[in-house]
Protein backbone atom coordinates (compact mmCIF):
# COMPACT_ATOMS: atom_id res chain seq x y z
CA UNK A 1 0.00 0.00 0.00
CA UNK A 2 2.81 2.40 0.94
CA UNK A 3 4.68 1.96 -2.34
CA UNK A 4 1.42 2.25 -4.26
CA UNK A 5 0.40 5.67 -2.97
CA UNK A 6 3.96 7.01 -3.16
CA UNK A 7 4.32 6.01 -6.79
CA UNK A 8 0.84 7.30 -7.62
CA UNK A 9 1.77 10.75 -6.29
CA UNK A 10 5.12 10.66 -8.07
CA UNK A 11 3.48 9.60 -11.34
CA UNK A 12 1.04 12.50 -11.00
CA UNK A 13 3.91 14.98 -10.65
CA UNK A 14 5.77 13.48 -13.61
CA UNK A 15 2.61 13.74 -15.73
CA UNK A 16 2.28 17.41 -14.70
CA UNK A 17 5.95 18.20 -15.34
CA UNK A 18 6.26 16.59 -18.79
CA UNK A 19 4.13 19.12 -20.72
CA UNK A 20 6.14 21.97 -19.22
CA UNK A 21 9.43 20.30 -20.13
CA UNK A 22 8.27 19.62 -23.70
CA UNK A 23 7.10 23.23 -24.03
CA UNK A 24 10.66 24.39 -23.26
CA UNK A 25 12.23 22.34 -26.08
CA UNK A 26 13.31 24.79 -28.85
CA UNK A 27 11.86 22.92 -31.80
CA UNK A 28 9.69 24.48 -34.51
CA UNK A 29 7.61 21.31 -34.70
CA UNK A 30 6.56 21.85 -31.09
CA UNK A 31 5.40 25.44 -31.55
CA UNK A 32 1.72 24.55 -31.51
CA UNK A 33 2.17 22.40 -28.39
CA UNK A 34 4.04 25.27 -26.77
CA UNK A 35 1.15 27.63 -27.47
CA UNK A 36 -1.34 25.14 -26.04
CA UNK A 37 0.62 24.85 -22.78
CA UNK A 38 0.96 28.63 -22.54
CA UNK A 39 -2.76 28.97 -23.24
CA UNK A 40 -3.50 26.88 -20.16
CA UNK A 41 -1.09 28.98 -18.06
CA UNK A 42 -2.33 32.41 -19.16
CA UNK A 43 -4.66 34.33 -16.90
CA UNK A 44 -5.67 37.85 -15.99
CA UNK A 45 -3.89 40.50 -18.04
CA UNK A 46 -1.91 37.86 -19.96
CA UNK A 47 -5.06 36.18 -21.30
CA UNK A 48 -6.06 38.10 -24.41
CA UNK A 49 -9.76 39.14 -24.44
CA UNK A 50 -10.81 37.26 -27.57
CA UNK A 51 -13.84 35.03 -27.94
CA UNK A 52 -11.72 31.97 -28.68
CA UNK A 53 -9.34 32.43 -25.73
CA UNK A 54 -12.16 33.00 -23.24
CA UNK A 55 -14.36 30.13 -24.33
CA UNK A 56 -13.10 27.69 -21.68
CA UNK A 57 -12.39 30.13 -18.86
CA UNK A 58 -13.50 30.98 -15.34
CA UNK A 59 -13.31 34.22 -13.33
CA UNK A 60 -9.80 34.75 -11.97
CA UNK A 61 -11.26 35.43 -8.53
CA UNK A 62 -11.79 31.66 -8.35
CA UNK A 63 -8.11 31.58 -7.35
CA UNK A 64 -9.47 31.75 -3.81
CA UNK A 65 -10.82 28.22 -4.28
CA UNK A 66 -7.23 26.91 -4.41
CA UNK A 67 -6.44 28.31 -1.01
CA UNK A 68 -9.73 27.25 0.59
CA UNK A 69 -8.90 23.73 -0.61
CA UNK A 70 -5.27 24.10 0.45
CA UNK A 71 -6.12 25.27 3.96
CA UNK A 72 -8.78 22.60 4.49
CA UNK A 73 -6.63 19.74 3.17
CA UNK A 74 -3.37 20.83 4.82
CA UNK A 75 -5.16 21.40 8.14
CA UNK A 76 -6.66 17.93 7.99
CA UNK A 77 -3.31 16.30 7.21
CA UNK A 78 -1.50 18.36 9.84
CA UNK A 79 -4.03 17.63 12.61
CA UNK A 80 -4.12 13.92 11.81
CA UNK A 81 -0.37 13.39 11.50
CA UNK A 82 0.44 15.59 14.49
CA UNK A 83 -1.97 13.54 16.61
CA UNK A 84 -0.45 10.33 15.23
CA UNK A 85 3.07 11.55 16.01
CA UNK A 86 2.11 12.51 19.55
CA UNK A 87 0.37 9.22 20.34
CA UNK A 88 2.27 6.64 18.29
CA UNK A 89 5.79 7.99 17.79
CA UNK A 90 6.74 9.86 20.96
CA UNK A 91 10.42 10.74 20.69
CA UNK A 92 10.97 10.09 24.40
CA UNK A 93 9.36 6.64 24.62
CA UNK A 94 10.24 3.14 23.39
CA UNK A 95 6.71 1.81 23.93
CA UNK A 96 6.11 1.07 20.23
CA UNK A 97 9.66 -0.14 19.46
CA UNK A 98 10.05 2.24 16.53
CA UNK A 99 13.45 3.36 15.30
CA UNK A 100 14.65 6.85 16.10
CA UNK A 101 14.98 7.51 12.36
CA UNK A 102 11.35 6.59 11.73
CA UNK A 103 10.11 8.73 14.60
CA UNK A 104 12.10 11.66 13.26
CA UNK A 105 10.58 11.09 9.79
CA UNK A 106 7.08 11.38 11.25
CA UNK A 107 7.85 14.54 13.22
CA UNK A 108 9.62 16.03 10.20
CA UNK A 109 6.40 15.55 8.21
CA UNK A 110 4.55 17.46 10.94
CA UNK A 111 7.08 20.29 10.65
CA UNK A 112 6.79 20.45 6.84
CA UNK A 113 2.99 20.53 7.00
CA UNK A 114 3.16 23.28 9.60
CA UNK A 115 5.21 25.41 7.18
CA UNK A 116 2.76 24.59 4.38
CA UNK A 117 -0.13 25.65 6.60
CA UNK A 118 1.52 29.02 7.17
CA UNK A 119 1.78 29.47 3.41
CA UNK A 120 -1.75 28.50 2.38
CA UNK A 121 -3.32 30.49 5.22
CA UNK A 122 -1.56 33.65 4.08
CA UNK A 123 -2.50 33.03 0.45
CA UNK A 124 -6.14 32.57 1.47
CA UNK A 125 -6.15 35.87 3.38
CA UNK A 126 -4.48 37.64 0.44
CA UNK A 127 -7.03 36.31 -2.05
CA UNK A 128 -9.79 38.10 -0.11
CA UNK A 129 -8.08 41.19 1.29
CA UNK A 130 -5.05 42.00 -0.90
CA UNK A 131 -5.87 41.17 -4.50
CA UNK A 132 -8.65 43.07 -6.25
CA UNK A 133 -9.45 40.99 -9.31
CA UNK A 134 -10.97 42.75 -12.27
CA UNK A 135 -14.49 41.51 -13.15
CA UNK A 136 -13.18 40.78 -16.65
CA UNK A 137 -10.11 38.84 -15.47
CA UNK A 138 -10.31 35.22 -16.54
CA UNK A 139 -8.32 32.00 -16.19
CA UNK A 140 -8.30 28.83 -18.28
CA UNK A 141 -10.45 26.05 -16.85
CA UNK A 142 -7.56 23.58 -17.17
CA UNK A 143 -5.39 26.02 -15.26
CA UNK A 144 -8.07 26.05 -12.57
CA UNK A 145 -8.04 22.24 -12.40
CA UNK A 146 -4.23 22.28 -12.29
CA UNK A 147 -4.40 24.63 -9.31
CA UNK A 148 -6.81 22.31 -7.51
CA UNK A 149 -4.47 19.39 -8.26
CA UNK A 150 -1.47 21.28 -6.92
CA UNK A 151 -3.03 22.22 -3.59
CA UNK A 152 -4.15 18.63 -3.12
CA UNK A 153 -0.92 16.93 -4.18
CA UNK A 154 1.59 19.37 -2.63
CA UNK A 155 0.60 18.92 1.05
CA UNK A 156 0.23 15.17 0.51
CA UNK A 157 3.71 15.00 -1.01
CA UNK A 158 5.19 16.35 2.22
CA UNK A 159 3.90 13.37 4.20
CA UNK A 160 3.15 10.67 1.61
CA UNK A 161 5.76 8.24 2.95
CA UNK A 162 3.96 7.94 6.28
CA UNK A 163 0.39 8.35 4.98
CA UNK A 164 -0.35 4.58 4.90
CA UNK A 165 0.57 4.01 8.55
CA UNK A 166 -1.45 7.07 9.56
CA UNK A 167 -4.41 5.64 7.64
CA UNK A 168 -4.04 2.40 9.63
CA UNK A 169 -3.88 4.45 12.84
CA UNK A 170 -7.18 6.13 11.93
CA UNK A 171 -8.82 2.84 10.97
CA UNK A 172 -7.75 1.06 14.18
CA UNK A 173 -8.72 3.91 16.45
CA UNK A 174 -7.63 4.52 20.02
CA UNK A 175 -7.35 0.86 20.95
CA UNK A 176 -3.84 0.81 19.47
CA UNK A 177 -2.59 4.12 20.84
CA UNK A 178 -0.45 4.90 23.82
CA UNK A 179 -2.29 4.30 27.08
CA UNK A 180 -4.48 7.17 28.21
CA UNK A 181 -2.44 9.76 26.31
CA UNK A 182 -4.58 12.72 25.41
CA UNK A 183 -3.38 15.05 22.67
CA UNK A 184 -2.29 18.43 23.97
CA UNK A 185 -0.97 21.09 21.62
CA UNK A 186 1.46 22.68 24.08
CA UNK A 187 2.96 19.40 25.23
CA UNK A 188 3.28 18.20 21.63
CA UNK A 189 5.31 21.29 20.68
CA UNK A 190 8.21 20.20 22.87
CA UNK A 191 9.21 17.06 20.91
CA UNK A 192 8.66 18.91 17.66
CA UNK A 193 10.83 21.94 18.41
CA UNK A 194 13.53 20.21 20.46
CA UNK A 195 14.36 17.62 17.82
CA UNK A 196 14.79 19.73 14.70
CA UNK A 197 18.06 19.22 12.83
CA UNK A 198 20.15 21.72 10.92
CA UNK A 199 18.36 20.90 7.66
CA UNK A 200 15.01 21.78 9.22
CA UNK A 201 16.30 25.03 10.74
CA UNK A 202 18.07 26.17 7.55
CA UNK A 203 15.11 25.10 5.40
CA UNK A 204 12.68 26.97 7.65
CA UNK A 205 14.83 30.11 7.48
CA UNK A 206 14.89 29.97 3.66
CA UNK A 207 11.15 29.27 3.62
CA UNK A 208 10.41 32.30 5.81
CA UNK A 209 12.70 34.47 3.68
CA UNK A 210 10.73 33.59 0.56
CA UNK A 211 7.45 33.83 2.47
CA UNK A 212 8.14 37.38 3.64
CA UNK A 213 9.24 38.58 0.20
CA UNK A 214 6.19 37.04 -1.44
CA UNK A 215 3.96 38.80 1.08
CA UNK A 216 5.66 42.12 0.29
CA UNK A 217 5.44 41.61 -3.48
CA UNK A 218 1.77 40.64 -3.27
CA UNK A 219 1.12 43.78 -1.21
CA UNK A 220 2.80 45.86 -3.93
CA UNK A 221 0.71 44.20 -6.66
CA UNK A 222 -2.47 44.62 -4.63
CA UNK A 223 -1.78 48.33 -4.14
CA UNK A 224 -1.58 48.96 -7.91
CA UNK A 225 -5.33 48.52 -8.29
CA UNK A 226 -7.34 50.32 -5.65
CA UNK A 227 -10.69 48.95 -6.82
CA UNK A 228 -11.75 46.00 -9.05
CA UNK A 229 -13.29 48.48 -11.50
CA UNK A 230 -9.86 49.71 -12.59
CA UNK A 231 -9.80 47.15 -15.40
CA UNK A 232 -7.43 48.76 -17.89
CA UNK A 233 -5.13 50.59 -15.51
CA UNK A 234 -1.80 48.81 -15.45
CA UNK A 235 1.22 50.30 -13.70
CA UNK A 236 4.82 49.09 -13.64
CA UNK A 237 5.34 47.74 -10.11
CA UNK A 238 8.33 48.93 -8.07
CA UNK A 239 9.85 47.94 -4.75
CA UNK A 240 11.39 44.88 -3.13
CA UNK A 241 12.43 42.21 -5.66
CA UNK A 242 10.49 44.00 -8.42
CA UNK A 243 13.66 46.05 -8.95
CA UNK A 244 15.38 42.87 -10.22
CA UNK A 245 12.70 40.71 -11.87
CA UNK A 246 9.22 41.02 -13.38
CA UNK A 247 7.69 38.22 -11.30
CA UNK A 248 9.33 38.37 -7.86
CA UNK A 249 6.28 36.75 -6.26
CA UNK A 250 7.02 33.67 -8.42
CA UNK A 251 10.69 33.81 -7.46
CA UNK A 252 9.69 34.01 -3.79
CA UNK A 253 7.44 30.97 -4.26
CA UNK A 254 10.37 29.01 -5.67
CA UNK A 255 12.53 30.13 -2.74
CA UNK A 256 10.01 29.01 -0.13
CA UNK A 257 9.52 25.63 -1.78
CA UNK A 258 13.31 25.28 -1.91
CA UNK A 259 13.15 25.85 1.84
CA UNK A 260 10.64 23.02 2.17
CA UNK A 261 12.90 20.79 0.10
CA UNK A 262 15.89 21.52 2.32
CA UNK A 263 13.81 21.08 5.49
CA UNK A 264 12.76 17.65 4.21
CA UNK A 265 16.40 16.58 4.12
CA UNK A 266 16.53 16.51 0.33
CA UNK A 267 16.28 12.73 0.10
CA UNK A 268 12.61 12.32 -0.88
CA UNK A 269 12.07 11.98 -4.64
CA UNK A 270 8.41 13.03 -4.27
CA UNK A 271 9.35 16.43 -2.82
CA UNK A 272 11.99 16.88 -5.53
CA UNK A 273 9.26 16.33 -8.14
CA UNK A 274 7.02 18.85 -6.35
CA UNK A 275 9.85 21.38 -6.44
CA UNK A 276 10.57 20.65 -10.12
CA UNK A 277 6.94 21.35 -11.00
CA UNK A 278 6.96 24.63 -9.08
CA UNK A 279 10.15 25.79 -10.83
CA UNK A 280 9.04 24.72 -14.31
CA UNK A 281 5.51 26.04 -14.09
CA UNK A 282 6.39 29.41 -12.54
CA UNK A 283 9.36 29.98 -14.86
CA UNK A 284 7.11 29.41 -17.87
CA UNK A 285 4.45 31.78 -16.48
CA UNK A 286 7.07 34.39 -15.56
CA UNK A 287 8.41 34.39 -19.11
CA UNK A 288 4.95 35.19 -20.45
CA UNK A 289 4.47 37.94 -17.87
CA UNK A 290 7.85 39.49 -18.72
CA UNK A 291 7.07 39.54 -22.44
CA UNK A 292 3.70 41.16 -21.71
CA UNK A 293 5.38 43.93 -19.70
CA UNK A 294 7.86 44.56 -22.54
CA UNK A 295 5.01 44.85 -25.06
CA UNK A 296 2.84 47.01 -22.79
CA UNK A 297 5.40 49.54 -21.54
CA UNK A 298 7.90 51.17 -23.88
CA UNK A 299 10.09 52.36 -21.01
CA UNK A 300 10.01 49.13 -19.03
CA UNK A 301 13.19 48.81 -16.90
CA UNK A 302 15.82 47.12 -19.07
CA UNK A 303 17.70 45.69 -16.10
CA UNK A 304 14.82 43.43 -15.05
CA UNK A 305 14.87 39.75 -15.86
CA UNK A 306 11.79 37.55 -15.97
CA UNK A 307 12.24 35.60 -12.73
CA UNK A 308 15.89 34.80 -11.94
CA UNK A 309 18.13 37.86 -11.44
CA UNK A 310 20.91 38.15 -14.06
CA UNK A 311 19.95 34.76 -15.53
CA UNK A 312 16.44 34.71 -17.05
Amino acid sequence: MEAGIVWLVRASWIAAILPVVIAWIPNSKLTSFHEIVLGFARRGKILQPSSSSQKWTLPQKYFAHFYVLGVAWTSLLLATIWTYAFKMTPLTSDEFHLSVEHRFQVWRAVFLLLLMEIQVLRRLIESFYVFKYSPSARMNILGYLAGCFFYTAAPLSLCVNIAPEVAVFIAQGKSHTSSDTEFNLLSSLSPLMMNLGWCQLIGAAIFLWGWLHQRRCHAILGSLRKTPSQVKEYIVPHGDWFEMVSSPHYLAEIVLYAGLLIASGGTDVTIWLLFAFVVGNLTLAAGETHRWYLRKFENYPANRNAIFPYVY
